[in-house]
């Protein structure tokens, strides 16, 4: 299979997220350095069935790495869910002479690969692009070191104001179904509590710790809650709640929202894309496809696609256990 690849495609499927472009130029000047063609497919596997394609070389990534976002676009696409919308996909790919593919995203994102490579035996091999950290075979995924770096900012401005005004800030994070932001970061910017989806803490121990933190002497506190949390309450039914229940607390509602997936990448960030890039396109010529790029005690590891999107990654118990020990 590795002699027969002269020209690889490179797009970016489902939310973006920091590093995706690293990831791009990556890709490209891998391809460049080894003598291969490299094609950009434009707004993911919508562009895919278009034929939204663009060949690319080393300068056509110049001064991306620094960028969030995806210059290549993202979309959503209903079509390419069905077995027609795959076969037009296959055929704008054969069409273009591509013979491979580096998808990076997410699960839905690597979920169509799988389907393109096991109904057309296409080559594939993803990259991890997301904010969540959700996706098992790799400890980091791009994106999510910039995200939470940019909540802890974000929280560090929100605590001067807290401070000043002897209130309570319930600020809302991204993270529907895992808590990898809210954990972190909370404990990065030493929330007094942290809400997950993992966990059910109840409201019962919320207010318990809220008056805890009253009596200690805090003037102020930073509740932590990630979109998905199961108290069964919405950022603004907590805030709600805890007035109801403590009408010694001014609270307020933050909810960071998207801001959380944009910025300049990190350095990690970085770094990690242009190591997963490389893997990614030197794996292809090594003969192997269906495979996702990941990284684990930092090494570059693969982890086969199917295995990959099974489920989502396990919390950190370790750093739950820290976190209850910081806000005693």
């Amino acid at each position: 299979m590795a002699s027969e690849i002269k020209k690889i495609g490179v797009f970016t499927s489902g939310g973006d997220s920091p590093g995706m472009n690293a990831a791009i130029r990556s890709v490209v000047r891998t391809c460049a350095y080894l003598k291969l063609e490299c094609v950009g497919i434009y707004r993911g596997y919508q562009g895919m069935i278009e034929g939204d394609f663009k060949p690319m070389d080393a300068r056509s990534v110049n001064n991306i790495i620094n960028k969030g976002g995806t210059i290549l676009k993202s979309a959503r696409c209903d079509d390419f869910r069905t077995p027609d919308g795959r076969k037009k996909a296959h055929e704008q790919l054969l069409a273009e002479g591509i013979d491979a593919l580096v998808v990076i995203g997410g699960n839905g994102s690597f979920a169509g690969a799988l389907a393109l490579n096991e109904e057309f035996n296409f080559p594939v091999i993803g990259i991890p692009g997301t904010i969540d950290n959700d996706i098992l075979g790799s400890s980091y995924t791009i994106g999510f070191d910039t995200a939470i770096n940019t909540v802890v900012g974000a929280i560090d401005k929100i605590r001067d104001t807290a401070s000043s005004h002897n209130r309570l800030f319930f600020v809302e994070v991204m993270g529907r179904d895992v808590g990898h932001i809210a954990l972190n970061a909370g404990v990065g910017a030493g929330a007094e509590e942290i809400l997950i989806p993992e966990q059910n803490l109840g409201l019962e121990r919320l207010l318990e710790s809220l008056k805890r933190s009253k009596k200690s002497g805090k003037s102020s506190s930073i509740v932590i809650v990630a979109e998905g949390d199961k108290t069964g309450k919405n950022v603004f039914e907590l805030k709600e709640y805890v007035e109801e229940h403590l009408p010694i607390y001014d609270v307020r509602v933050s909810v960071l929202g998207h801001m959380q997936r944009g910025g300049n990448p990190t350095c990690f960030d970085r770094v990690l894309a242009s190591r997963m890039g490389v893997k990614a396109v030197e794996s292809l010529l090594e003969g192997k496809s269906n495979y996702m790029v990941g990284i684990r005690d930092t090494k570059l590891i693969l982890t086969p696609i199917s295995e990959a999107i099974k489920a989502h990654t396990e919390i950190d118990e370790e750093l739950i256990r820290v976190s209850d020990i910081m806000t005693t």
